[in-house]
Order: C-alpha cells, then sequence, then structure tokens
C-alpha cells in the first residue's frame, strides 16, 4: 500500500475530531482543577519543561503526541490566573462564554482584514464598537479598533492625535513625516504608564522630552499646576494608575486642554471600566470630552486575551493615520476592518469580545467593576487588621501594601510569591519597595482573599518582624 503523505494526513486529520476532543478533554480538566492548584508553578513543574523537545525533528510528530506534551509538561508550567489567587500585573481572567467563542473562532481561523475576508468579523467589529461607545458614555459615532493590548491602541490614539494636530498646521505626517513638521508638545503626569513612553518614541515624538505635570500623593495630576497647554500640545491623561487605581481630575483638565486647541488622550487600560458601574462612573467623569481612549478588555472585563482597543471621536483621525493602500485591497461598503489598526491580517479577536459582552449584558459588566473593587477594598480592611500598611487610596481595584520596613515589605513579597496561594506583584512607592495587588478576576471571591490574607501574614512571619 502506498504510504501516505504528510500532507495528506493533515487533511485527514482535519476531517476528524479526534485531536479537538482531545483538546476538549484537557481543557476541560484544567480548568476544573485550576482553583485548586498552586498559582505559581514549582520547581519540579519548571524543570518539567525540560522534556519538551529541543530540536526541531525531521519527521512530523503525531498530533496526539502534540497535546500530550503541551498538556502534561505544558499545563504545569502555567501560571493560575484563572484560578482566583493570581493579583499581578493587572490580569483579568476569562469568561466561560468568551472562551468557548474564542474556541469556535479559533477553528473559523478567519482574517480580520477585510470585510470580505470576514463579513462575520466585520459585523461582530461593528456591534462592539457601537455597544463599547454606548456602555462607557463615549461620544456617540466615536470609531474602535480592536488590537492586541493598550500598548498598541495607545499607540494608535496618540498616532491619531499627532497627525491631526499636525494637519491643522498644515502639515501632512502620513505623506512628509516629521523631519521639518512643526513641533508637537506631550504633556502627561509624572506617573504617565511606561507604555505610553513606549509608544511616544515609536511615533517619533520622544521620551525625553516630554513635559509633566506634577501629581499628588496618588499619582493625580494637580490640574492648578499643569503646564500652559495650547492648539499643539498632545495631553496624555491617565484612568487608573498601575499602582494606586487613581484617575486624574478630568473635568477640571480637558475643558480648559480643548478651548486650546489640544488633542486629549485618556489611557485608561483597566480603569476605563469604571464609566460601566453606576457606583463608580465618578471616578470618569469628564472623561468623555476627550479625543480619544485607549483600554484593554482582558483586563477588567474579563474577555480572554488579547484584546485591547483604541477608541476616537473622530472616526476621520483614526483611519487617516491608520491609512494604507494597495491595488489589491478590495474594499467594501461594511466596516473594513484594518481601517483602524495598523495591522492589516490579524485574527478575529472581535468574536470573544462581541461573547464576553453578551454574556454580561449591561448589568453584568456594572456587576463585574462593582465585585472586583469590593474585592479590593476587603483586601485593604483585612489587610489593614493584620498590621499592613495599605499605602493608597483604594478608589478602585488596586491596593498598595508595605510592612514595617523596606526589608519585611522584601521579604514578605518574596515569600508570598513562592509560597503558591497566591501572587501579587512589587513596585516601588514614595522611593520604597510596596507589594501590588491588582484585584482583576471575576472567578476571585471574599474566601480567596480571606485566604491570600493568611499567606500574607504566614509571608511576614517567616520575614521577620
Amino acid at each position: 500500500m502506498e504510504r501516505e503523505s504528510i500532507l495528506e494526513r493533515l487533511r485527514r486529520e482535519a476531517l476528524e475530531t479526534d485531536l479537538l476532543d482531545r483538546a476538549r478533554d484537557y481543557a476541560l480538566a484544567y480548568a476544573a482543577g485550576v482553583r485548586g492548584r498552586r498559582v505559581v508553578p514549582d520547581a519540579d513543574a519548571l524543570s518539567g519543561l525540560g522534556s519538551l523537545p529541543a530540536v526541531l525533528p525531521e519527521e512530523p510528530m503525531d498530533g496526539k503526541r502534540v497535546l500530550d506534551l503541551l498538556h502534561r509538561f505544558g499545563s504545569p508550567a502555567t501560571v493560575a490566573q484563572t484560578g482566583g489567587r493570581y493579583f499581578g500585573f493587572v490580569n483579568g481572567g476569562s469568561l466561560p462564554t468568551a472562551v468557548a467563542a474564542r474556541w469556535l473562532a479559533d477553528v473559523w481561523d478567519q482574517n480580520a482584514a477585510l470585510y470580505v475576508m470576514s463579513p462575520i468579523a466585520s459585523a461582530l467589529e461593528a456591534s462592539c464598537e457601537e455597544w463599547l461607545v454606548d456602555l462607557l458614555g463615549l461620544p456617540a459615532g466615536s470609531a474602535a479598533g480592536f488590537v492586541g493590548g493598550t500598548s498598541l491602541a495607545t499607540l494608535c490614539g496618540l498616532a491619531a492625535g499627532r497627525d491631526e494636530l499636525l494637519r491643522r498646521a498644515g502639515w501632512d505626517c502620513g505623506a512628509r513625516g516629521l523631519l521639518g513638521a512643526p513641533e508637537i508638545r506631550v504633556v502627561l503626569g509624572e506617573q504617565a504608564h511606561a507604555s505610553v513612553y513606549k509608544s511616544l518614541g515609536l511615533l517619533g515624538l520622544g521620551r525625553d522630552r516630554v513635559e509633566k505635570a506634577p501629581v499628588d500623593d496618588q499619582g493625580r495630576i494637580l490640574a492648578k499646576r499643569m503646564p500652559k497647554i495650547d492648539d499643539r500640545t498632545l495631553l496624555i491623561l491617565q484612568a487608573g494608575n498601575v499602582s494606586t487605581g487613581s484617575f486624574d481630575p478630568f473635568s477640571a483638565i480637558i475643558p480648559a486642554a480643548r478651548a486650546a486647541g489640544a488633542w486629549i488622550h485618556v489611557d485608561g487600560a483597566f480603569g476605563l471600566w469604571a464609566a460601566a458601574s453606576g457606583r463608580h462612573s465618578h471616578l470618569m467623569e469628564g472623561a468623555a470630552l476627550a479625543d480619544s481612549w485607549s483600554a484593554d478588555a482582558h483586563k477588567t472585563l474579563n474577555a480572554p486575551y488579547d484584546n485591547g482597543i483604541v477608541f476616537c471621536r473622530s472616526r476621520e483621525a483614526l483611519a487617516t493615520a491608520m491609512r494604507s493602500s494597495g491595488a489589491y485591497f478590495v474594499l467594501s461598503e461594511s466596516r473594513d476592518e484594518m481601517t483602524y489598526t495598523p495591522d492589516m491580517s490579524r485574527r478575529a479577536r472581535a468574536v470573544d469580545l462581541w461573547a464576553t459582552l453578551l454574556s454580561l449584558g449591561r448589568s453584568g459588566a456594572a456587576a463585574l467593576v462593582e465585585e472586583l473593587c469590593a474585592n479590593a477594598a476587603l483586601f485593604a480592611r483585612l489587610l489593614a487588621a493584620e498590621g499592613f500598611t495599605i499605602a493608597n487610596e483604594v478608589v478602585f481595584n488596586q491596593v498598595l501594601v508595605t510592612c514595617g520596613s523596606a526589608e519585611q515589605t522584601i521579604g514578605t513579597l518574596t515569600r508570598l510569591q513562592t509560597s503558591g496561594e497566591c501572587w501579587c506583584g512589587s513596585t516601588t512607592w514614595n522611593g520604597a519597595p510596596a507589594i501590588r495587588i491588582s484585584v482583576c478576576s471575576y472567578v476571585t471571591t471574599p474566601q480567596d482573599v480571606e485566604r491570600s490574607v493568611r499567606a500574607f501574614v504566614s509571608a511576614r512571619e517567616g520575614a521577620g518582624r
């Protein structure tokens, strides 16, 4: 019998369900056990990674064997951020309906660049844009671009602002570049996020030539001490300081900046979602007067990775900044997705975002935000009762914690991170080390918080009083 060729085998496998069935079984086993496992892998799990192939084999490996390797050695070496006791890096969970939709979308394998490539991706993006603009109280008709994360969303918003400010000054940045262009000023708070500086460097606006507005002890810009704003200014504000969770005073800053002709961008990776909650929407008061906004649905909204969004008041400004052309493009009267993003070929991330939004609805989105914030407040109360110092005003989902000394804070965090009970990040606040708690997963319960507080106490005891 003639031997089956490699490609023939792959084509046969595409018609069978064995691999997908196995992947489903492994995924369900992981999901069923994730809440009871260590939050970070132990030494044995990490050493197991050495059993994965180190050299690309000459011959194809059977698909079942590939999945077996991933589950046997890969699953134990993951960080259990979907288990309820992971509080690092503002990483959210993944809602069940969204995960299921993501699986289906992966089988569809749609290229969300043009309507003609994927009418369903185009339709779902259009729905997500309309729903999110309304949910977050942004100006009607604002455009949304769906990208990998806030880092790229911020880049898009600032690119639109840069190009629009230059256009008003009579300069076409897309055509002529920045060499010889009128100068653009950049004003931001002293504690602007690292991704903002990264975007400024990539856009040719410079990381070191920014004008920094002084901030208060929570990282909020002091409105009365703002640099003078004019019509050549790109002003960057913050909805959710990455350490304290604080929000800039938008209503005290934006109206005057708009009157001066500035472009205002709001970096709201996790904080923009406060607008979805009646209880916390006051934190976003005045933010809808800005020109562009960036957010991550894979943070507070708990969509699967990766789901970043740029919003822009002027659809034309965003589309112009992202403009591309090619004789082979087949444009349509419907939404051509790449019109609003830097990338062309990309996955149809709107599928799982759409599923996230439908599975929550307005009330669910509000409840999710409010529960995350409630758990953060509970964390702060319980830790304070145990003698820890809470170094911030807990206004959203971030908690800053210190111990009696810098050495004890570092020692406590080190033991906490290796305990497997929970995982928190570190930062430097007011010149001293601090432990940063980010409550971002819908899975987290008050019981998870209480268990984590006990882990804090145990870690501190090991670090010495």
